[in-house]
């Protein structure tokens, strides 16, 4: 939350955008290049600025065009276009479909989408259709049908999708990573992830203030409210898992040797965002009649080809400090992230707990040992450049990136499934094959490297 609250006062106080951070120049680090990626932005609300923000600092790419319905965060995105001495770009947002007159455009390599969930997908199709390489903000997808489209899209046409989920650069993830691939714990067994953060006063505001304040919601609410909160209405399911599940399917190797093969998921009963409405807006508050279909906290359990099981939970609807309930554990030892501890047979004292800092320290990932100075600034304590870094050089070079369509596919199926098993009393639901089989034989994404 404290990380929102400070992007927020730097993205929406007198309408003055980002300001740019001291001794931070991408491009001098990661070099010109004379072909700069010509980039789009489709959505600049705060998450979009963010992307923005970073997309700026780099001397290899132009902002060539830019599309939001909100006018706004148009002239806020805009500002800051023109504070970092870039030329202006084309802008669309007539209409909610102006996107696509954008997409038509032939300086346009590339493009970004930091849109409200319902639009992930048929922005991402509509990207990849007209050859754009395409990124996508997290989650990908709300229906298997829209994860098969993601899918289809990308093998029917031949461009390349990523999902932008940063947590996987997160510095202690890429560092566990780097253990976990050179066998520190052994065979790997057992993964637990989520997300775990008190999101009230992100789902409610007073419609003037976006965080902290009021109990409205959708059109009466603005930024993330206006939006998000009507899944947590009508849906009871884990709507929102890549931020857990992104970093252990590349520890144990999805899509690429290993796949999902199954999931039962469970619900608590739905109190926590009632309770928060009649606290700050009275029982009389309209929306105090509401019943929101969300469990208040939902688990869910995968079953993976290579014999793994994953544990994922979401809980946003409670008090509780943040946290995304990291557990990596293999058969000579662990990792847990809430209470920063590992245990390595034979290294640790027996049956005692080491702290996990030196551990990380001595694992550290070559990512951040060449980039952490700058990456600190970059938001979401530095994730936010490695995954734009990642993004802009595969588009670059036009390869697949590191988070590819199956894993968009595959890690936001968890929210369809999640629904399916829950309505039908944690019947175990089966993921679709997305690689149509070609998981068996595909290599695993070199993440140990410090490119990108």
């Amino acid at each position: 939350m404290n990380s929102r609250r400070n992007f927020v006062k730097k993205t929406v106080i007198a309408g003055a955008g980002l300001s740019f951070l001291p001794n931070m120049s991408f491009g001098s680090v990661l070099g010109d290049s004379k072909d700069k990626l010509k980039l789009a932005f489709l959505g600049v609300g705060l998450r979009g600025c963010n992307h923005l923000n970073n997309a700026l600092h780099r001397k290899d790419i132009e902002v060539t065009a830019i599309c939001d319905i909100d006018p706004e965060r148009i002239k806020i995105a805009l500002k800051m276009i023109d504070d970092a001495g870039y030329a202006k770009p084309k802008v669309f947002g007539n209409s909610d479909y102006d996107y696509r007159n954008l997409l038509e455009l032939k300086e346009v390599d590339a493009v970004i989408i930091a849109t409200p969930w319902l639009w992930h997908t048929r922005m991402a199709v509509d990207s990849m259709k007209a050859g754009k390489y395409t990124g996508v903000e997290v989650s990908a997808a709300n229906t298997l049908e829209e994860c098969w489209d993601l899918v289809n899209t990308h093998e029917e046409t031949g461009s390349h999708l990523m999902i932008l989920e940063n947590v996987n650069y997160r510095r202690d993830i890429l560092a566990v990573l780097n253990m976990v691939k050179q066998n520190v714990f052994g065979e790997t067994i057992h993964f637990r992830c989520g997300y775990q953060h008190d999101l009230r006063g992100v789902f409610f505001n007073d419609g003037k203030t976006a965080y902290g304040k009021g109990v409205e919601f959708g059109d009466n609410g603005i930024s993330e409210s206006k939006w998000r909160t009507n899944h947590n209405l009508l849906r009871n399911a884990d709507v929102y898992p890549t931020h857990g599940i992104g970093p252990i399917a590349a520890m144990c190797d999805i899509n690429r040797g290993n796949r999902f093969l199954s999931l039962t998921s469970h619900a608590t009963k739905s109190r926590g965002l009632h309770k928060y409405i009649v606290d700050n807006g009275g029982e009389n508050h309209p929306n105090a009649k509401l019943n929101f279909k969300i469990g208040d906290v939902i688990t869910s359990t995968i079953e993976t080809s290579n014999g793994e099981t994953i544990i994922v939970t979401h809980d946003c609807s409670s008090p509780r400090p943040y946290s995304l309930g990291f557990r990596v554990q293999g058969v000579e030892g662990l990792w847990e992230v809430d209470g920063n501890r590992i245990y390595v047979e034979g290294k640790s004292k027996p049956h005692q707990w080491d702290a996990a800092d030196e551990w990380l320290k001595k694992y550290d990932h070559p990512l951040w040992q060449k980039y952490g100075e700058l990456a600190t600034g970059a938001g979401h304590g530095g994730m936010d450049f490695f995954v734009m870094n990642a993004f802009v050089e595969s588009a670059k070079e036009n390869i697949a990136p590191p988070m590819d369509a199956y894993d968009a596919a595959a890690w936001s199926a968890i929210t369809p499934l999640s629904e399916l098993s829950i309505e039908n009393n944690g019947e175990p639901q089966d993921f679709p094959d997305f690689t149509r089989g070609t998981w068996i034989k595909r290599k695993p994404y070199n993440w140990i490297k410090d490119t990108y």
